[in-house]
């Protein structure tokens, strides 16, 4: 009685997986294809019974996913890679154990997620493109009223300036970010981190106007290797949000200094509003704000923080974000040894 129990248990059991939009593989410790459902069948390309005991990276041996199951594909998910059966289709793939020596293979068809973060990024980018020029018109018109023309639109006029330019500053914004999101490497060059310190300082100053105390902690005589106009704006953008944040008589610190790992850290700390715990995960999402008031009454885009992530994406870097309500901020960037040089000199002698 428990073992027909059990056998139709089993039964059903396959028969759901084999109606699961996600493709599943069973496989032994050896990775010998033992079962799969027919959503593998589709995206995989596997046949049962032809493929049964076939292992499955020499069945999929002319594809991606093949040298991810050589690399130990347990480790580390797949993503958006093409799927072996469905060439017009993506994937991401996962490989689970699953008892007794055996594991499971997971993949799931993401083709349509794909597609429409590609519509996002299209939509974002036409839509910036198109209001640049007309946003250019309008700030150049204001620009030629003179406000002691008609003293009493003066207010006015003011505002819509520092508005437009606001704007302008937005879109500008949002197509940085559509570079940076098609961009998949960077063109590697030295640079020169002692002048570059240099010059974010001076920015930060201009931006204080001397309502803040901006120094510099330099300790590590090391440059970077990427991209200087991307990795300036990304290292220019967490000084200005320090100053923006913090009120005046306060401090900024960037620091450089060189890691136990044999990378380095750049490091902006302020002695601002600090931000509460439940917000820093969300900190580097487009147009997320802690303060929407205080935000905007800072100037700021809401996409900077956008901005620096994908920079350090693109240079194999990370973000964190160390921070208390009312005692400050740490804006930290990651660098592995790979990204640094000793300073001065050409790339070459390094």
């Amino acid at each position: 009685m428990r073992t027909r129990r059990l056998a139709s248990n089993l039964r059903d059991l396959r028969r759901t997986a084999s109606q699961l939009p996600d493709a599943v593989v069973l496989m032994d410790q050896d990775e010998h294809v033992r079962w799969c459902n027919h959503a593998a069948e589709t995206l995989l390309g596997i046949r049962l019974p032809e493929d049964r005991g076939v292992q499955l990276r020499q069945r999929l041996q002319a594809s991606e996913l093949a040298g991810w199951l050589r690399q130990g594909g347990e480790r580390e998910p797949l993503h958006d890679t093409i799927a072996p059966g469905k060439p017009d289709s993506q994937i991401s793939v996962s490989l689970l154990p699953f008892g007794r020596r055996q594991q499971v293979l997971l993949a799931r068809d993401t083709s349509h997620v794909t597609r429409l973060e590609q519509m996002r990024r299209d939509f974002v980018a036409n839509v910036s493109h198109e209001l640049r020029t007309p946003l250019t018109v309008i700030h150049g018109y204001l620009e030629l009223i003179d406000p002691e023309d008609a003293p009493a639109l003066a207010p006015v006029l003011g505002e819509m300036r520092a508005q437009s330019k606001r704007m302008g500053q937005i879109v500008e914004d949002l197509l940085t970010l559509s570079r940076l999101e098609t961009q998949h490497r960077v063109e590697d060059e030295r640079v020169p981190m002692a002048p570059l310190l240099a010059t974010l300082r001076k920015e930060a100053e201009a931006i204080s106007q001397g309502r803040h105390t901006v120094t510099v902690e330099a300790d590590a005589a090391l440059d970077l290797l990427g991209s200087p106009k991307d990795l300036h704006s990304a290292l220019s953008n967490l000084v200005s949000n320090a100053v923006r944040y913090t009120p005046a008589g306060g401090g900024i610190t960037i620091g450089w200094r060189r890691d136990d790992d044999g990378g380095a850290t750049y490091s902006v700390t302020d002695t601002g509003y600090g931000i509460p715990a439940s917000h820093l995960a969300r900190l580097t999402e487009r147009f997320y704000r802690v303060s929407s008031s205080r935000s905007r009454g800072t100037g700021g885009t809401g996409l900077g923080l956008s901005i620096v992530k994908h920079v350090l994406n693109l240079h194999q870097a990370r973000l964190s974000i160390d921070s208390e309500p009312g005692r400050g901020s740490t804006f930290a960037c990651h660098f592995g040894p790979e990204r640094v040089l000793p300073a001065g000199g050409s790339r070459d002698e390094s």
